[in-house]
Protein backbone atom coordinates (compact mmCIF):
# COMPACT_ATOMS: atom_id res chain seq x y z
CA UNK A 1 0.00 0.00 0.00
CA UNK A 2 1.27 3.08 -0.74
CA UNK A 3 1.28 6.62 1.56
CA UNK A 4 0.84 9.64 0.45
CA UNK A 5 2.24 10.51 -3.07
CA UNK A 6 3.95 13.91 -3.38
CA UNK A 7 6.12 15.75 -5.93
CA UNK A 8 9.60 16.00 -5.34
CA UNK A 9 9.99 19.47 -6.32
CA UNK A 10 13.65 19.90 -5.20
CA UNK A 11 14.85 17.62 -8.49
CA UNK A 12 12.76 19.03 -11.48
CA UNK A 13 11.55 21.58 -13.09
CA UNK A 14 8.41 21.75 -14.95
CA UNK A 15 6.55 23.78 -17.90
CA UNK A 16 3.31 23.48 -20.11
CA UNK A 17 4.31 23.44 -23.51
CA UNK A 18 1.34 23.06 -26.16
CA UNK A 19 -0.67 19.94 -24.71
CA UNK A 20 2.01 18.56 -22.41
CA UNK A 21 3.56 18.88 -19.00
CA UNK A 22 7.38 19.03 -19.95
CA UNK A 23 9.51 17.50 -16.62
CA UNK A 24 13.13 18.07 -16.23
CA UNK A 25 15.50 16.52 -14.10
CA UNK A 26 17.73 19.32 -12.95
CA UNK A 27 20.14 16.48 -11.63
CA UNK A 28 20.89 14.65 -14.62
CA UNK A 29 18.82 16.73 -17.51
CA UNK A 30 16.48 13.91 -18.25
CA UNK A 31 13.34 15.37 -19.89
CA UNK A 32 9.61 13.75 -19.33
CA UNK A 33 6.86 14.62 -21.48
CA UNK A 34 3.64 13.99 -19.36
CA UNK A 35 0.35 14.20 -21.92
CA UNK A 36 -3.36 12.57 -21.79
CA UNK A 37 -4.34 11.28 -18.35
CA UNK A 38 -1.12 12.43 -17.31
CA UNK A 39 -2.55 15.92 -17.64
CA UNK A 40 -4.76 15.31 -14.97
CA UNK A 41 -2.98 12.65 -12.48
CA UNK A 42 -0.40 15.24 -12.68
CA UNK A 43 -1.82 17.91 -10.10
CA UNK A 44 -3.69 15.84 -8.06
CA UNK A 45 0.09 14.68 -6.77
CA UNK A 46 -0.08 17.19 -3.89
CA UNK A 47 1.10 15.05 -0.86
CA UNK A 48 -2.57 15.14 0.58
CA UNK A 49 -3.77 12.02 -1.69
CA UNK A 50 -2.18 8.45 -1.78
CA UNK A 51 -3.19 5.80 -4.57
CA UNK A 52 -6.20 4.87 -3.84
CA UNK A 53 -7.74 8.86 -3.20
CA UNK A 54 -6.22 9.20 -6.82
CA UNK A 55 -8.04 6.29 -7.87
CA UNK A 56 -11.23 7.20 -6.43
CA UNK A 57 -10.68 11.17 -8.14
CA UNK A 58 -10.42 9.68 -11.53
CA UNK A 59 -13.12 7.23 -11.50
CA UNK A 60 -15.66 10.30 -10.53
CA UNK A 61 -14.16 12.17 -13.30
CA UNK A 62 -13.98 9.44 -15.82
CA UNK A 63 -17.03 7.93 -14.90
CA UNK A 64 -15.22 4.40 -14.84
CA UNK A 65 -14.68 1.23 -13.01
CA UNK A 66 -11.52 1.15 -10.67
CA UNK A 67 -10.45 -1.84 -12.22
CA UNK A 68 -10.42 -0.44 -15.87
CA UNK A 69 -8.59 2.70 -14.68
CA UNK A 70 -5.96 1.32 -12.01
CA UNK A 71 -3.70 -0.72 -14.13
CA UNK A 72 -3.17 2.40 -16.13
CA UNK A 73 -2.44 4.62 -13.00
CA UNK A 74 -0.61 2.28 -11.32
CA UNK A 75 1.79 2.10 -14.57
CA UNK A 76 2.01 5.74 -14.38
CA UNK A 77 2.94 6.20 -10.79
CA UNK A 78 5.36 3.41 -11.39
CA UNK A 79 7.07 5.35 -13.88
CA UNK A 80 6.94 8.68 -11.94
CA UNK A 81 8.66 6.83 -9.16
CA UNK A 82 11.44 5.08 -11.53
CA UNK A 83 12.12 8.65 -12.49
CA UNK A 84 12.45 9.92 -8.92
CA UNK A 85 9.75 12.65 -9.65
CA UNK A 86 7.56 11.34 -6.72
CA UNK A 87 8.24 9.97 -3.22
CA UNK A 88 5.47 7.43 -2.52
Amino acid sequence: MMGMLEKRGDRFTESLVDDEIVVMRIDNGEFFAIGGTGLEIWPLIDGSRNRDALLAELESRYEAPAEVIAPDLDAFLAELADAGLIRT
